[in-house]
């Protein structure tokens, strides 16, 4: 809220990388356009893939984990949740597959925020869906093990004040169009993790409001490529830019820009992870295949199948043979052992 009172965010300088990188985005954007219509079964299996990858570790980030071969039954709601952590990451799925289904037809307010916090733990016996009943903090731990506060978010009593503030004043710029609708973007999901409304679950609410606000302004990546799984590959950038970002935000003396270079650099790494992904798929046949094929490039020299099937969610385990037996043959790969668990080696260079 802090960055959008008297038009702070506004009076905050832009280098010209940052302009560089906002102008690459909107090329990424149209360049996506085509590749939507040209490519239509090869982005659905992309589809399944990123949403089983933005339930994993938009929970993961937060230290929340299912056992391996579990994750794509829970969001395939093959099976169902067995624990507390199997609880969380099916109400994640729920209300994910809710934005990218109904995503034209929902703006944010707080009620749909509170609804998704609701929707989160509506599996567990905890009680979602409400502010913050106790202030808060946001802890560091030091290499010798003592914890200090990093953040101190805004107290449970101005937390429903401040979130009515934000999204009055988000709205209110979205309408002026003063500003690029990323930074605008960008900026409320920052003032949304200052105010930390909730007990729990800030983050994964703030990373579900990325992904809706994208959509909303037609940068819908997030349908494709996991963000949340970017944020997760990036994570000690992701904490260190919201550290940065947030020193002197009570008292509207803070620096937007580390946020928003990581903010618009996570979205970048997503549409080259997107264009690099469509343009080794060329065709719609075989495209499970060549998915196999990219995430061996990603996985360790040595890896499993069970590695390969949980890099590779929707991709069938006669498939996966298929790919690897086909790679073989190419002597890309070679196999160390016998049976299913045995371990493979990808012949780099």
């Amino acid at each position: 809220m802090r960055s959008f009172e008297h038009g702070y965010y506004l009076e905050t300088p832009l280098s010209h990388s940052l302009l560089m990188t906002m102008r690459s985005l909107g090329e990424f954007r149209g360049r996506q356009l085509l590749y939507v219509d040209q490519f239509p079964e090869v982005l659905a299996t992309l589809r399944r893939v990123a949403i089983v990858q933005s339930t994993e570790s938009s929970n993961r980030i937060e230290g929340i984990t299912v056992a391996p071969g579990r994750m794509e039954a829970i969001v395939s709601k093959k099976a169902r949740p067995r624990d507390r952590s199997e609880q969380d990451v099916a109400g994640y799925r729920d209300v994910l597959a809710a934005i990218h289904t109904n995503h034209a037809r929902v703006e944010v307010s707080n009620s749909l925020i509170l609804d998704w916090h609701k929707g989160l733990y509506r599996y567990s016996d905890e009680r979602g869906g409400e502010w913050k009943s106790k202030d808060n903090a946001i802890l560091e731990i030091a290499q010798d093990g003592r914890q200090f506060i990093r953040f101190q978010p805004v107290s449970a009593l101005s937390t429903p004040d401040f979130m009515n503030r934000l999204i009055k004043l988000f709205k209110q710029a979205a309408e002026k169009a003063e500003a690029d609708p990323l930074l605008q973007i960008a900026t409320f999901v920052f003032d949304f993790e200052c105010i930390h409304p909730f007990k729990d679950g800030n983050g994964r609410i703030g990373r579900l409001l990325t992904l809706l606000l994208l959509y909303h302004a037609g940068y819908d990546v997030g349908r494709y490529i996991s963000l949340e799984r970017i944020v997760e590959d990036s994570k000690d950038t992701y904490y260190e830019a919201l550290n940065k970002s947030s020193q002197g935000w009570h008292e509207g003396k803070h620096d937007l820009r580390p946020w928003w270079n990581y903010f618009l650099g996570m979205l970048i790494a997503a549409y080259k992870d997107f264009e690099d992904r469509v343009g080794k798929i060329t065709s719609a046949r075989g495209a499970k295949r060549e998915m196999v094929r990219n995430a061996i490039e990603r996985l360790p020299k040595k890896f499993t199948i069970g590695d390969l099937r949980r890099a590779c969610p929707g991709v069938s385990y006669p498939t996966l043979q298929r790919a690897l037996a086909d790679l073989r043959k190419e002597k890309k790969v070679r196999c160390l052992g016998r049976g299913p668990d045995a371990e493979w080696e990808n012949i780099k260079g």
